[in-house]
């Protein structure tokens, strides 16, 4: 049986893979970047794909399996990643495929009832960890607050200042998925000049592991759908398991979500899952402005209609200088040209 490419450019292609994926309950992903099937009088009988460094799609018609087809597919796939560069691959699937991704060097990073996220190569969450571990002190009690700040706001601002009052330690992991207006780079280095004044908090990347394209691709698509409550459980589950336990985190700090769905989902499943690995959660009601509460979508909304004097009572002056600069007139130019929800 011979492994074929998929033509993603062909529609006829794409339809015969999400017709076969619909057999197994699973969607084909619009973020694939490369698929292989494997056919049987010209019936596919087992797919897989992969968008960047993530394993997506895969599955394998019943009848065939356990005849060694997929480590063939999946091998290719994997090899394909090595092919373009990455040597950090990650895999969500149901959690009955475990021992199918352990055959071919996956481990184990978290895993729900359902659904299981898994990695293999130069890469490890552990080494993630230990990084962290030197620029903090373990001996002390330590909160935690996961942010995209697309941009920083005073509602940003206001939350870590709370969670600062009432810690040794604060830890911001700034989201790291460029798939905001705002890039990485800018979201990352606003936060630490509007938190520079805070001698007890420390800033790091997101990483791969929080609130990313393979722990919650739906926090950036707004989407809500039945794979919505797996995600949230599963980026839960990484915090509470993996950096609450190993980096002495006992408490981390949200914000109140009136506005996005998704959002709030995640922060009450935030609030099931984290107390079970003794990660106490704190809502804080959103800093308000008149009977307006503080959001990074109204920050934007602004921009985008050009109301820029308006920022100065939503944004600290770290942010607004930067709104004012050469680069933060192109992302307002991207703003008014966008209607992406970040």
């Amino acid at each position: 049986m011979n492994i074929e490419k998929v033509n993603l450019s062909n529609p006829f292609e794409v339809k015969e893979v999400t017709e076969f994926l619909a057999k197994f309950e699973l969607k084909y992903d619009p973020n694939i970047d490369y698929t292989v099937v494997i056919r049987e009088n010209d019936e596919i009988i087992a797919t897989a794909s992969k968008g960047k460094n993530i394993i997506k799609c895969f599955a394998i018609d019943p009848a065939h399996q356990g005849e060694g087809i997929s480590g063939s597919i999946l091998t290719n796939v994997t090899n394909k990643m090595f092919d373009q560069g990455y040597f950090h691959s990650m895999v969500f699937t149901k959690t009955k495929n475990q021992e199918i991704f352990k055959g071919i060097g996956y481990k184990e990073v978290a895993q729900t009832d359902k659904v299981i996220l898994m990695e293999m190569g130069t890469n490890s969450i552990d080494k993630t960890i230990d990084k962290i571990k030197k620029s903090i002190d373990m001996d002390k009690q330590k909160a935690m607050i996961v942010m995209n700040c697309n941009p920083f706001t005073y509602g940003h601002q206001y939350l870590i200042e709370k969670a600062a009052k009432e810690n040794e330690e604060v830890l911001i992991f700034v989201v790291e998925e460029d798939k905001s207006v705002f890039p990485f780079s800018v979201r990352y280095n606003l936060v630490k000049e509007g938190t520079a004044h805070l001698s007890n908090v420390k800033v790091f990347p997101g990483s791969e592991y929080m609130i990313s394209s393979a722990t919650f691709p739906n926090y950036f698509l707004r989407k809500e759908d039945d794979s919505l409550i797996e995600y949230t459980k599963l980026d839960a589950t990484i915090a509470g398991k993996q950096f609450g336990k190993k980096l002495n985190i006992n408490k981390r700090y949200i914000g109140e979500e009136p506005y996005c769905k998704v959002t709030k989902k995640y922060n009450e499943t935030l609030m099931e899952i984290l107390p079970q690995y003794g990660m106490e959660v704190v809502l804080v009601p959103r800093k308000e402005i008149g009977e307006i509460a503080i959001s990074a979508s109204i920050v934007r909304e602004k921009i985008k209609n050009g109301e820029i004097e308006e920022l100065k009572s939503l944004v600290p002056e770290t942010t607004f200088n930067f709104l004012i600069s050469a680069e933060g007139k192109e992302i307002e130019e991207k703003l008014k040209n966008s209607n992406l929800p970040h």
